[in-house]
């Protein structure tokens, strides 16, 4: 980018430069970059900065354009350091040869050219250089000329880039966050942006700067002086402060309210943002609160009269905030409504939008809008204008009935691709309203000979199987589906094989017949595992007890929920804090596309304030564990909960372990063996034999109680004594008598005693936390060492860790506080209850979604499968079966975390070879490298 604008900078008033003449060649340029008039040598300069624009090799000219520096000319200086940058490091030895000049070009008298010099410094990516540059920027930081300090701010950065612990060696940081004090606004904002970027390329993602109510003041002052985007930098640094109270925060708003009336969008975006964040903190019902949200609508609509490209972005951040604040934009929908010449991006965004604001009190002028819109030519923008209007039904229920209305007006203009989408979207709105609309069935099935897409066939299938008994010839239509069975999608043969099972269920006299084709269709011509497997169950339910195949097969269905494309809540809020950058564009987490993101970078709302009668203080709440899986929170603030320290508090006891519960039951009845063998006979002409044997387990499971073999990781160093002030802690983790059990050695190595020690557990992924103060004897004497352990509860805070297992500690003594992060093995999160019934476990299987299987490689495992089994069992993994497959021993295991979140293994060992399968399925899946990790390290141990 410098490299262009400098070179659009150059007087060129025509073409000359580029000529391809001798004079273009490089003895020419050599000659004249050495000539004694100041002209001849500006021009070849120029010509040499031509060449190199167009790709030419120049850098055999290094040292005659490195000559050229000694000028006061500002032009040729320009033109020199462009050039230096571009081949300073293909060329570092010849670098250095201009270190003089830019150490005496950053005294120079002319700011524009101290502000080059130190720039031109920063750009130039050589080591050997930037060991030089510390001086000349150490003074440009202290320059009398603002232009030279926010120039030399900025090369802080790139300096950081280049070296990091050279610029935290020489004390820039610090001087960078003097700057954040300075009288010129432009030298803060550039303060701040460097600081920003620096913050984000740490490795340990913590803020450089304690922002306090005096930094924030600072800031606040220089936002109504400082460029637009030094505006947009301050903003962002905004976003990251968390107000002490309400007063604060309230004040912080009406100060940036004003940049809403800002004419850049990246500005409007960025108040916007800190604004949606210091809401949360505010009472929701607050007068104030109204106000501001009042105030944030206008421009979010001005946003919309932006070329399209700024339209789209401003869109899908509109989207966000609506998902999070509705009422901000409730009464604004015209401005979504889509005009003849917006791109088609545009439109489908603003076509989301408008179904995220409707309302039983602007349906009506919502539903004339998306008829209108499924007349429109572009077939893509017709399609989801249709779909749309079935969203509409399903989210506004008192105006379902007008949808439905609009829906068959559709139907009854024979466009073919609006047919099939309306019959798509009529599906699910008799999934939502049952027993309620059946009566334009009739009018669907006029429509059955035109549809030719794989969803609107599928659709209509689900439709006459769901209400057979009510379509007088639905075994005639069904049947004449069934004429092309294998030239049909996967997704009508599926939905084709269920509805002629409902049908018959329903009315069996005269659909024998049918029944028994398509099930032999599916088993035996079909080499679709998922068609086949679903044949079989329903073979086999129909073959042995038609009353539970009815129970199964015409089971009351979930209805469908209003807003099923919603963000998760989590991340919704974490989107909401990346407002105006990609992460609200793509609608993802930084993290899902940026490489090596740290992860305490990862950012949230915080916790919505409740109201306080007793002392009007903002309280937050905490999630503790419950009976039930708990979801795992993403990841906030990684170290803020250290900082109290709670010595005395009250023991807190672990709840005992939630009763088993059954997860439901193997309704084919062969029990593990049958069910993982019935694909064996699909072959067969005969019907699947149905296995009686559905009693006991296998006889190696050991009981429940876990043995005195469990296994403990060996201990690490915690915190080295250089680190600790002569402190050393090694430890581990152990799970002994259904508890955890921190397990420390601490040695004093320092030459003073040490005592009144504390710990401290930050939020964690699995809410442990201290079950009892920690006991230590004091004193500890210098060169002493004692063993100690802590028991831990699982009923903390959760928060999500990255890895999920980490664990950050802060242990107090009478010396300091200090901070640490280790690992949990997984294993100590493995409860005495994880063993699953044989049946519960097979459908458990079945019913845990194929993409979350996760399958690993274990290494090096020297054991037989009875080994294996015993060494599991002894760390509460319990062997629900045991088969062997071809001289292949198959082990079948379950285990469940304290938090209530089951996991299911399937090994494969094969006896005399080293390497275990280890497939794993969980309806959290990303508990499995924690669970490979345990399997890894107890098979070893």
């Amino acid at each position: 980018m410098i490299l262009i604008n400098t070179f659009l900078k150059i007087k060129m008033t025509d073409s000359k430069y580029f000529t391809t003449t001798k004079k273009g060649e490089i003895f020419e340029l050599k000659s004249e970059l050495n000539n004694d008039k100041k002209e001849k040598k500006k021009e070849a300069v120029k010509k040499v900065i031509a060449s190199m624009t167009v790709g030419k090799d120049v850098s055999a000219l290094f040292p005659d354009v490195v000559n050229c520096m000694q000028t006061d000319n500002l032009e040729l200086k320009k033109l020199v350091y462009l050039y230096l940058m571009n081949y300073a490091k293909s060329q570092p030895d010849m670098a250095i040869m201009a270190v003089n000049t830019f150490v005496k070009d950053c005294e120079d008298p002319n700011p524009l050219i101290r502000a080059l010099a130190v720039r031109t410094m920063g750009c130039i990516r050589v080591d050997k250089i930037t060991e030089y540059l510390c001086e000349p920027l150490r003074k440009c930081l202290k320059d009398e000329d603002p232009y030279v300090r926010k120039t030399a701010a900025v090369c802080v950065a790139k300096l950081y880039d280049i070296n990091a612990a050279l610029v935290e060696d020489q004390g820039f940081l610090d001087q960078l966050k003097d700057l954040l004090s300075d009288s010129n606004p432009m030298v803060v904002a550039n303060a701040v942006a460097a600081l920003s970027e620096i913050n984000e390329a740490s490795p340990s993602g913590q803020p450089l700067v304690e922002m306090n109510a005096q930094t924030i003041n600072k800031l606040l002052t220089a936002l109504n002086e400082c460029t637009e985007w030094g505006q947009v930098f301050i903003l962002d640094s905004l976003a990251n402060y968390s107000p002490k109270d309400d007063r604060e925060a309230q004040s912080i708003c009406e100060r940036i309210t004003p940049r809403l009336a800002h004419a850049n969008a990246a500005v409007v975006l960025s108040a916007v943002k800190v604004l949606m964040k210091l809401m949360e903190m505010l009472q929701s019902e607050s007068d104030f609160v109204g106000t501001l949200t009042k105030k944030l609508a206008p421009p979010l609509v001005t946003l919309l009269s932006s070329e399209p490209e700024v339209q789209y972005v401003a869109l899908r951040n509109i989207n966000l905030i609506v998902q999070k604040r509705p009422d901000i934009l409730k009464h604004e929908m015209k401005v979504f409504f889509v005009k003849y010449n917006d791109p088609i991006y545009v439109k489908l965004e603003k076509l989301d939008i408008m179904i995220r604001l409707a309302s039983q009190a602007n349906i009506a002028q919502v539903l004339s809008e998306l008829k209108e819109y499924a007349t429109e030519v572009d077939v893509d923008f017709v399609r989801k204008a249709v779909r749309a209007i079935g969203r509409c039904a399903i989210k506004v229920e008192p105006s379902a009935e007008r949808c439905v209305s609009t829906l068959l007006d559709l139907i009854q203009t024979k466009v073919n691709y609006v047919v099939q989408e309306a019959i798509v979207v009529i599906k699910d709105i008799f999934r939502k309203y049952p027993n309620k609309y059946e009566s334009i069935i009739s009018t669907l099935c006029e429509n059955l000979d035109t549809l030719d897409e794989p969803e609107a066939r599928a659709s209509m299938i689900w439709i006459i199987g769901e209400y057979a008994e009510r379509i007088d010839n639905a075994d005639e239509l069904l049947e004449s589906f069934l004429e092309g069975f294998h030239d049909e999608n996967t997704q009508v043969q599926l939905q084709l094989l269920t509805a002629i099972v409902k049908l018959f269920l329903k009315r069996p006299t005269d659909t024998q017949e049918l029944v028994q084709q398509v099930l032999s269709l599916a088993t035996q011509d079909s080499d679709n595992p998922d068609l086949r497997d679903r044949g079989f169950i329903y073979w086999r339910l129909l073959s042995t007890d038609p009353a539970a195949a009815k129970e199964v097969v015409l089971a009351e269905k979930p209805l469908i929920s209003e807003e099923t494309d919603l963000l998760e809540p989590t991340l919704l809020d974490e989107l909401i804090c990346h407002i105006s950058s990609l992460a609200s564009v793509y609608h993802k987490p930084p993290t899902a596309f940026v490489e090596g993101r740290a992860a305490g970078a990862r950012k949230s709302l915080p916790a919505r304030s409740n109201s306080n009668e007793d002392s009007g203080q903002r309280t937050t709440t905490t999630t503790t564990s419950q009976p039930h899986a708990q979801v795992i929170l993403a990841q906030d603030s990684l170290i803020g909960d250290l900082l109290s320290m709670d010595i005395g508090g009250p023991t807190i006891v672990p709840p005992a372990p939630a009763a088993q519960s059954g997860l439901g039951l193997d309704l084919l009845g062969g029990g593990l063996d049958g069910i993982l063998g019935s694909n064996e006979g699909a072959t067969s002409t005969a019907a699947p034999v149905v296995s009686q044997s559905t009693t006991g387990l296998l006889g190696d499971i050991f009981g429940f109680n876990q043995g005195p073999t469990s296994y403990i990781p060996p201990k690490v160093n915690w915190l080295p004594a250089e680190k600790g002030k002569g402190f050393d802690i090694w430890g581990t983790f152990s799970r002994k008598n259904g508890q955890i059990s921190m397990d420390m050695t601490f040695t004093n190595k320092a030459m003073q005693p040490m005592g009144g020690f504390a710990i401290q557990l930050n939020k964690n992924s699995f809410g442990l936390t201290p079950a009892a103060p920690l006991q230590v004897p004091s004193p500890l004497g210098p060169g002493a060492s004692i063993e100690t352990n802590v028991i831990l509860s699982t009923a903390g805070a959760v928060q999500r860790m990255e890895p999920l297992n980490n664990l950050q500690v802060a242990i107090k003594n009478n010396i300091d506080v200090f901070y640490f992060a280790c690992l949990v093995p997984m294993n100590v999160y493995f409860t005495e209850d994880g063993q699953l019934d044989k049946r519960v476990f097979l459908s458990t299987w079945k019913d845990i979604p194929a993409q979350n299987e996760v399958q690993y490689t274990l290494s090096g495992i020297m054991l037989t499968a009875d080994q294996v089994v015993q060494k599991m069992q002894q760390n509460n993994v319990f062997t629900i079966a045991k088969r062997n497959v071809e001289g292949q021993d198959m082990l079948y295991q379950s285990l469940k975390l304290t938090n209530n979140v089951w996991v299911l293994n399937e090994l494969k060992i094969q006896p005399g070879n080293p390497d275990v399968t280890l497939s794993l399925k969980s309806r959290s899946v990303e508990v499995a490298p924690g669970v490979f990790q345990a399997y890894n390290a107890i098979l070893h141990s």
